[in-house]
């Protein structure tokens, strides 16, 4: 088990209660668009200027990549750095941390098992996880992919926060992390009310597990990376990176950028946040998922029953509305279907349109939410819809 190093400096982060917080100073050094093969291709200076702009806030984010994909065609956007100490320029390829957007994997895990028949979406904790505590037990699987359950978020519980806090590279057992609220009562009666919990997913996974017999990272490698062919995607346990990948950084102006790529472990996220992955395979990923081939009619058709106002964490471009392990964002030009995410050192956009031909990714390095920095989320949403606009305009 990794422990924390003698004499090595904390980052300087704050726990928040759904997610572990971080700000970050950007640094600027702006790329032309390119195809994903790595050739100059015409791209729309709007867009570009837009992302300059982003980077070059006093609180914006060191760097931020965005690929617009049409058929197999891939236009990359770039603006400012991966990597402040080199200079390096986000690219495709590169790993980072997909934060919450992890919970449409554990979606596509559940829903293909639904497909199956391994699993139902009236499957309820009683009768998967017993080990659960008793008050629970009415809460569905559908409730727990909609966010509807209740469920107490173990990420907020102190015991939790207070671990994190004294070792950020602590080794969690993921899946024991509902422990920390097994003495909670629900918060609602399941159903009933919308609240957004990373509780959720975890139990999604062990209800995976215990359909099965299957662990959640044997069923995310034979349900989703080999047959949407991501082979860069995976869900650690430790703190470390595949490399080559995006550096993450807090910020808090006028003090200098903090990496914090590595800051925490991956193993207190797991099935609601620790999934590693890169732009280009998000892109490859939302497609599938948000299309029509990848989940049957019936499944698919109980996957988009949005409940309008229900937003994703940090909410999405336009208006938004929560499906299962999915939100519809609708903006001016058009709707899409995706999922975001925010953790320390990066915030996440994937998205697509509902026939899975084209899709965005929007990833900048630094964490930024409705708590987090709030006027960056509002320009950084308001950047958002003029690249969805893009995307869903231009043929």
């Amino acid at each position: 088990m990794p422990t924390r190093t003698r004499g090595r400096r904390r980052p300087r982060i704050a726990l928040s209660a759904a997610a572990f917080t971080a700000a970050v100073l950007g640094a600027t050094l702006l790329q032309p668009a390119q195809a994903a093969d790595g050739h100059p291709t015409r791209h729309d200076p709007h867009l570009q200027r837009q992302l300059d702009r982003l980077v070059a806030q006093a609180d914006g984010p060191p760097g931020v990549i965005a690929l617009l994909t049409r058929g197999d065609r891939t236009q990359v956007y770039t603006a400012g750095v991966g990597d402040i100490t080199t200079g390096r320029p986000p690219r495709p390829d590169d790993h980072m941390r997909i934060a919450s957007a992890a919970k449409a994997f554990s979606g596509a895990v559940a829903l293909r098992l639904v497909d199956q028949g391994r699993l139902s979406l009236d499957d309820t904790i009683a009768d998967l996880l017993p080990g659960q505590p008793s008050a629970w037990g009415a809460v569905t699987l559908r409730q727990l992919l909609a966010h509807t359950s209740g469920l107490p978020d173990y990420s907020a519980a102190p015991e939790f926060v207070a671990i994190l806090t004294a070792d950020p590279h602590h080794v969690f057992d993921p899946r024991r992390l509902l422990d920390f609220v097994a003495d909670k009562p629900l918060l609602f009666s399941p159903g009933s009310l919308y609240e957004y919990s990373n509780s959720d997913n975890i139990a999604v996974a062990l209800m995976a597990e215990a359909a099965t017999g299957r662990s959640y990272e044997d069923l995310l490698e034979e349900l989703v990376y080999r047959p949407l062919g991501l082979p860069r995607t995976s869900l650690p346990l430790g703190y470390r990176l595949p490399r080559p990948f995006i550096h993450g950084y807090a910020v808090a102006p006028p003090a200098a950028p903090e990496d914090v790529s590595e800051a925490f472990g991956a193993s207190g996220a797991w099935a609601s946040g620790g999934i590693v992955s890169t732009p280009r395979e998000l892109g490859r990923f939302i497609r599938a998922y948000a299309g029509p081939t990848l989940l049957s009619q019936p499944t698919r058709t109980a996957q988009l029953a949005f409940r309008p106002g229900d937003s994703s964490e940090p909410p999405g471009p336009g208006t938004n509305a929560a499906g299962l392990a999915i939100f519809q964002y609708t903006t001016r030009c058009g709707v899409l279907y995706g999922h975001t995410g925010n953790t320390a050192g990066y915030t996440q956009l994937m998205a697509a349109t509902p026939d899975g031909t084209r899709s965005l990714t929007f990833s900048v390095n630094t964490q930024t939410s409705p708590r987090i920095k709030p006027a960056l989320l509002a320009r950084l949403r308001t950047v958002q819809e003029d690249f969805a606009c893009a995307l869903l305009k231009n043929g």
